[in-house]
């Protein structure tokens, strides 16, 4: 007993004066983390998931866990899940699909009802498993540091052996539910336990001893790493408005580069190998994750979330002051009219010439303009080219339009068509205020 309380100590004295949620299957690690929490006085509620998997078995589970919670006067929560139905929508595994739905509910309930954490009864032997299934899986050293805790989830018994907790249970005379599922090797977990962790156990007694060694190394090795790459990151990830730009040339200059592409833009939901070949790719490719994209452009990458809503186009009444544009344009009518060079920012128009819908845009493909001082119409892809325009320039480029045709590349070019004269009679001066 002396040696459990000695590796978790620490977490006790977190759990102490607050107010806890503990994830309780019903089986031994789970019973031994309850019983150690009520010897120190550390008040929790359990949460009890049912996925209905074995029968009468789970549903004895859900009993056992309840009636153990009633005799003790704790806080009960439990949730019976369609497994099998949730798993065939979501195209995953049985333990995958397991995890998702039990973490999605832990997390409503410790929101709902105020709890300070999470705490589950995870120990050394799922710490080793867990590394294991990791390395098949080639994860890299920041997959190997074992089975993370956050701000509001803990575990205290990862650094406890199965048998510390078997030998708590039985000096204490605890029961606890026996899971027929965990001898089955249907379940790549359990190939590794039974075939890989025992045997290793059996032949090197202290490879659960060394392990722990181990892993606080590559703890150690990952925050080194992790901190020279946030200094890195710092350099190198300029951030400016939504956007954030990575100089091409900075980035290509790091060694080794796959390492570190992974570690900026995995987190971020993209493949690394993806990444590098952007990099070396031509101005105006791009990939995408989830919630971001990435824009090759000439000399940087450009890092943007994914915009959930696509603004229409907006109406305008050139008669009325409109305060909810997106860009801050003014308007007013003018009776003097000096000829005088052309700025960008602002242009003299025709209202005469001007037709409703008078409205707001972004580019559409085919558009096209007759440029001031041009002769002749010049297609909007064009111009863009010509000017040296991003993709996100391109988007974020805003069009003034009458009757569907463009009147005002705002900002860089009016068309010809529109231009007021000496002679017009009804001026209108708009101006870009950005």
């Amino acid at each position: 007993m002396s040696e459990i309380y000695s590796e978790i100590n620490s977490n006790l004295e977190k759990l102490t004066n607050k107010i806890i949620l503990l994830a309780h299957s019903g089986g031994v690690d789970s019973c031994v983390l309850c019983d150690i929490l009520i010897r120190n006085k550390i008040k929790f509620s359990v949460a009890h998931c049912n996925f209905q998997l074995r029968g009468e078995e789970s549903d004895n589970d859900l009993l056992f866990v309840k009636k153990w919670c009633k005799k003790n006067r704790i806080k009960f929560y439990h949730k019976i899940f369609n497994l099998k139905d949730y798993k065939l929508k979501n195209k995953k595994g049985i333990q995958e699909a397991a995890r998702d739905l039990r973490y999605k509910w832990f997390s409503q309930l410790t929101t709902n009802k105020g709890f300070d954490y999470l705490v589950t009864a995870h120990h050394l032997n799922d710490q080793f498993e867990t590394f294991l299934m990791n390395a098949s899986r080639a994860s890299g050293i920041f997959g190997l540091v074992g089975i993370p805790e956050s701000n509001k989830l803990l575990r205290p018994l990862l650094n406890v052996t199965k048998m510390q907790i078997l030998d708590y249970a039985k000096k204490n005379n605890l029961e606890w539910r026996e899971d027929s599922s965990n001898t089955s090797e249907d379940y790549f977990r359990n190939i590794i336990r039974h075939q890989i962790v025992k045997p290793f156990e059996n032949h090197k007694p202290k490879t659960l001893e060394n392990f722990k060694k181990t892993l606080v190394h590559l703890k150690d090795a990952q925050e080194f790493i992790s901190n020279q790459f946030d200094k890195l990151k710092k350099e190198l990830f300029i951030k400016k408005n939504k956007h954030t730009y990575v100089f091409i040339e900075s980035l290509k200059k790091i060694k080794p580069l796959s390492f570190s592409l992974h570690h900026f833009f995995s987190p971020l939901g993209f493949n690394s190998k993806e990444v590098e070949k952007l990099v070396f790719s031509s101005p105006g490719k791009l990939i995408l994750s989830k919630k971001y994209r990435l824009i090759r452009d000439r000399k940087y990458l450009i890092l943007s979330p994914l915009l959930k809503i696509k603004i229409n186009e907006i109406l305008i009444d050139l008669d009325k002051k409109n305060s909810k544009l997106p860009i801050p344009i003014k308007w007013e009518y003018i009776s003097n009219f000096e000829k005088k060079a052309y700025k960008n920012n602002e242009v003299f128009l025709d209202r005469e010439t001007l037709k409703s819908p008078i409205s707001l845009r972004k580019y559409k493909n085919g558009d096209y303009f007759y440029p001031s001082g041009m002769k002749g119409k010049k297609l909007l892809s064009k111009f863009f080219k010509d000017e040296k325009y991003s993709l996100l320039d391109k988007e974020e480029q805003w069009l003034l339009c009458s009757k569907g045709e463009i009147v005002w590349i705002i900002g860089k070019r009016c068309d010809n068509r529109f231009l007021a004269t000496p002679n017009t009679k009804n001026k209108l001066l708009m101006r870009d205020l950005r």
